[in-house]
């Protein structure tokens, strides 16, 4: 199959098209209707969405973790943190990240909804 898509640049409003993704499937004629495959690849791109913003944010790809389940446990970390930041209202991840930069010890818990527990021994 052939995917033809148009994209418009939201700052200029320019439609351009594009040609130049094709598939492969194992489903039949029947099965492989255009309505589903152009669900199943809007599905792929929203991964990798979010995938461009780990990468891009915090340099998933040049991350040094490498064994065990640590990879996993990071990817799950920095998802928390962009949807955390977007459920407080931030459209740009990098911009939340410097905002709670400023207070890094008590920022991120709000966000949270943690409180700040001080306790003295």
């Amino acid at each position: 199959m052939k995917i033809l898509r148009h994209r418009t640049d939201l700052k200029t409003g320019k439609v351009t098209r594009q040609t130049d993704i094709y598939t492969i499937t194992d489903m039949t004629s029947s099965q492989a209707s255009p309505q589903l495959i152009g669900r199943i690849a809007r599905a792929q791109w929203g991964i990798e969405a979010v995938h461009h913003i780990r990468d891009t944010t915090f340099t998933e790809d040049a991350s040094k973790i490498r064994t065990g389940h640590g990879p996993e446990n990071m990817a799950t970390l920095r998802n928390l943190a962009i949807n955390t930041l977007r459920d407080a209202g931030h459209r740009n991840i990098v911009a939340g990240l410097r905002e709670l930069s400023y207070t890094p010890f008590t920022r991120p818990l709000d966000l949270l909804g943690l409180p700040l527990t001080c306790t003295a021994a």
